[in-house]
């Protein structure tokens, strides 16, 4: 379908945290988690700095756990152990209570009806999130960048995602909250992007296509300003 100014697309692709609920509830629902913790915390913001600067990789997950481990001073397996029960395992039960933003699910199933390909493209493992607010069934691809090897705003897992989706790039909108990561990532990757910000007042945004606050507008966007091809 054409969508107003951008042309064909044929595929949206979204961001989940902070994209698709407010993140700030993952902050306050886990502080306790966070602040019983803070060395581990402090280590692993600064290794996650250095993996979103890294090229490619094989091995993301064991490259990650050797560096947690020279923070750390612990062998590499007992990193990875920490890594699973602080990150991945930890968190995940704190998202069964994180509800998503309003009309979310909603704006998927209109996307899915209009005849768009969905996608979610992820930094931290989607299945962290377990059903993901019954939008799964929505969805075409979904996939982390750990697993694919880059995070963002690395353009790799962007044309790794437009592969699955078995899409041309510049046919997909990302949907995403990050400057840094999202919107530069999927630009860089040669894809639209959506712009999202809880600020009602930001209008515009440098470099993105689109910028919404409320999942409506990104529907009357994609859909309300579209010509369908016979």
């Amino acid at each position: 379908m054409k969508v107003g100014n951008l042309g064909e697309i044929e595929a949206v692709a979204f961001d989940i945290d902070g994209t698709l609920y407010a993140q700030w509830q993952i902050h306050f629902r886990a502080i306790f988690h966070y602040i019983t913790r803070p060395f581990f915390f402090l280590k692993y913001g600064l290794v996650r700095k250095e993996m979103h600067g890294l090229k490619p990789l094989e091995n993301f997950v064991e490259v990650q756990a050797e560096k947690m481990a020279e923070k750390l001073h612990c062998t590499t397996e007992e990193s990875l152990s920490l890594l699973d029960k602080h990150v991945y395992t930890g968190l995940s039960k704190y998202f069964t209570k994180i509800p998503c933003l309003p009309n979310v699910p909603e704006t998927f199933q209109k996307f899915k009806e209009a005849g768009l390909k969905i996608a979610l493209l992820s930094d931290f493992p989607p299945e962290q999130k377990g059903e993901i607010w019954g939008i799964k069934k929505y969805c075409d691809v979904i996939l982390g960048t750990e697993a694919l090897g880059a995070l963002k705003p690395d353009p790799y897992s962007f044309l790794k995602m437009a592969e699955a989706l078995e899409v041309p790039p510049e046919k997909i909108l990302f949907v995403g909250n990050s400057k840094k990561y999202d919107l530069a990532g999927s630009k860089n990757a040669g894809m639209k992007c959506a712009f999202f910000t809880q600020n009602k007042f930001v209008r515009k945004v440098k470099g993105a296509d689109f910028c919404f606050s409320k999942y409506r507008q990104l529907q009357d966007f994609v859909l309300k300003c579209n010509i369908k091809d016979n």
